[in-house]
C-alpha cells in the first residue's frame, strides 16, 4: 500500500491551515470559528477546481495530494 510522504502531509496541512487562516481573516466578528474539515474540505474542493481545472496551474496531486485508491480485494 503507498503512503504519504511526509512531504505530502506537509503539503495538506499547509493547504488546510491557510484555508482556516482565511475563514477567521474574513470573519468580521469577534465569535470564534473553530476548526471544522468539512467547511475547510469544501473552500479546499473549490479553490482546487479554480487552480487545477479552470487555470490549468497544477494537478490534483500537486494541489492537495492524496493516494490512490488500490483496485482489487
Amino acid at each position: 500500500m503507498t503512503q504519504l510522504t511526509n512531504i505530502d502531509i506537509s503539503r495538506q496541512d499547509y493547504v488546510d491551515g491557510v484555508i482556516f487562516k482565511l475563514i477567521q481573516d474574513l470573519n468580521p466578528t469577534k465569535q470564534p470559528i473553530e476548526w471544522n474539515i468539512e467547511m475547510i474540505g469544501d473552500i479546499r474542493d473549490t479553490i482546487e477546481d479554480w487552480i487545477v481545472t479552470k487555470m490549468n496551474i497544477c494537478t490534483e496531486k500537486d494541489f492537495y495530494p492524496f493516494m490512490e485508491e488500490e483496485n482489487g480485494n
